[in-house]
């Protein structure tokens, strides 16, 4: 069992451990601005082909906390991070390894879809590039693999070499996913991917999330509570830079423990 403090409710919390191995391990995370607290000693296990949903108000630090995972924090110059972040076994923040290696671990989505000035085939194609692969037969094939991956193979096949720019937006956020997946990552980082989107086109996404599990580690920064009910396997529930519950999903949401998370989801925020 795993102890969490919440001083704000003034509440102890114990939950159980994930089943399946943790795949990113984060101790005594600490990040800083200036002289504000943003992220406050974070200590958490991801679970390995889960879906781990970051759940919270506005604010609260679900986004800083998922950029700490690629170092896209490196890109905030008045950001100061403490602690670790092992994945594989490797703390990343403090890694000999070359940044870009880190980040070709994981795919990205972000909140509004941003597809390559390009064609939808040289948009996939432009991922495996950065692989190194260059052989046509093969970049065909794994175009078309990529493609159905995201369920989007059978709407553009007929038209690839079109513009990117031509789709609408929920395909243009399947393409950002297939372009993602393209660098083979093990992890899929997603911040409010649907948030843009209609509800069709968001439950597409959901669907297609599901369905990537069985392959890769998925975290979802979401402050849609009905979202993270219908997909999560993991809950991390966080409340101004603190972590206050998490667990497993059923767990979290059928059996709250502290005040705050009992009135977040009292409220359905």
């Amino acid at each position: 069992m795993v102890t969490t403090f919440n001083k704000e409710a003034g509440d102890t919390v114990q939950v159980t451990v994930p089943v399946n191995p943790p795949i990113i391990n984060i101790s005594n995370l600490n990040v800083f601005s200036k002289k504000e607290h943003i992220l406050k000693n974070i200590n958490i296990g991801i679970p390995k082909n889960k879906i781990t949903v970051l759940l919270g108000p506005s604010g609260c630090g679900k986004t800083t906390l998922l950029k700490c995972l690629n170092r896209l924090t490196d890109l905030h110059s008045d950001l100061r991070l403490e602690g670790s972040i092992e994945i594989d076994g490797d703390d990343i923040l403090h890694t000999k390894k070359d940044i870009t290696q880190i980040r070709q671990k994981m795919g990205l989505l972000l909140q509004r879809p941003y597809p390559l000035p390009m064609s939808i085939y040289d948009n996939i194609a432009y991922g495996l590039k950065i692989k190194g692969i260059t052989n046509k037969k093969i970049v065909g094939e794994k175009v078309e693999k990529h493609l159905k991956e995201v369920a989007l193979w059978d709407e553009v096949k007929d038209r690839l070499k079109s513009s990117a720019q031509s789709l609408s937006i929920g395909q243009q956020q399947r393409l950002c996913l297939a372009r993602g997946l393209a660098v083979e990552p093990e992890i899929i980082l997603a911040d409010e991917p649907t948030s843009a989107l209609d509800p069709i086109s968001s439950r597409v996404i959901e669907e297609e999330f599901l369905q990537l599990k069985d392959h890769y580690t998925l975290i979802l920064v979401t402050h849609i509570l009905r979202q993270a009910k219908r997909i999560a396997d993991y809950v991390i529930f966080m409340y101004y830079g603190e972590i206050v519950e998490h667990g497993n999903a059923a767990e979290i949401f059928d059996n709250p423990q502290t005040t705050i998370l009992k009135e977040y989801l009292r409220l359905g925020h």
